[in-house]
C-alpha cells in the first residue's frame, strides 16, 4: 500500500483489510494512531516506558478485534482512546495501592539546554505535575482536549459520557489547574 493511498483509506476499510490478512493495513493503522495513543498514555502515566507498554497493548487489542469491527458503533480513534485511557487508569490504580500518586516522583529531564529551553521545560514540568494532581477523569478530559486537541463530542465518545459531562470535567479541571499553578505564575513567566 503506497503512503498516498494509506491517507485516502478510512480506518474502517483498513480494519477490514487487516482482518483479511493485509499486514500493510496494520502498519497504516499503527502509523496513523499509535503516536497520539502514546501521547495520551505518556500524559496520563508520566512514564515513557509504561506509556509504550500501554500503547502496544491497545494496538494489539485493536488488531485482535479487527474481524468483528463494526464501524457504525465507534470510530477507530475513539475506540483506541477509550482503551488507552482505561489501561492507564488501571495502571494508576495499581500504583496507588503502593503509594499515593502525588508522592510518586516525576522523572527528571537531565538534558542540557539554553535558557529559553529551560523555561519551556519548567513550564511543561509544572503543567505535568499539576495534571498529575487532577482526578483521573479530569486529567483525561484536559489531555484529550488541550493536548491532543480533540473536539468535545469525540472526547465524550471516548470517555463514554455526555458532551455536557465533558464540558463540566474540563471546567473543573481548568479551575483546578489554575489554582495549582497560581503560586508559580511569576516564576514561569507569561505562557503563550
Amino acid at each position: 500500500m503506497a503512503p498516498d493511498t494509506e491517507r485516502e483509506i478510512d480506518d474502517a476499510d483498513l480494519m477490514a483489510r487487516y482482518a483479511r490478512g493485509d499486514q500493510s493495513a496494520a502498519r497504516a493503522l499503527a502509523t496513523r494512531h499509535a503516536p497520539r495513543a502514546l501521547s495520551v498514555a505518556t500524559r496520563m502515566l508520566g512514564d515513557a516506558a509504561e506509556a509504550q507498554d500501554v500503547t502496544q497493548e491497545a494496538m494489539m487489542r485493536l488488531f485482535r478485534i479487527a474481524p468483528e469491527w463494526d464501524p457504525t458503533r465507534a470510530r477507530v480513534s475513539t475506540w483506541l482512546y477509550r482503551v488507552v485511557s482505561n489501561l492507564c487508569i488501571d495502571r494508576l490504580r495499581v500504583r496507588r495501592r503502593g503509594a499515593p500518586l502525588h508522592e510518586i516522583a516525576e522523572p527528571v529531564d537531565e538534558r542540557p539546554s539554553a535558557a529559553a529551553m529551560l523555561q519551556h521545560a519548567d513550564r511543561a514540568e509544572a503543567l505535568h505535575a499539576a495534571l498529575a494532581q487532577l482526578p483521573e477523569r479530569q486529567r483525561l478530559a484536559i489531555t484529550l482536549r488541550h493536548i491532543e486537541e480533540l473536539p468535545n463530542p469525540e472526547i465524550a465518545a471516548a470517555m463514554e459520557i455526555s458532551v455536557e459531562a465533558v464540558e463540566s470535567l474540563l471546567a473543573r479541571g481548568r479551575r483546578a489547574l489554575a489554582t495549582l499553578l497560581s503560586d508559580r505564575r511569576d516564576a514561569l513567566g507569561p505562557i503563550a
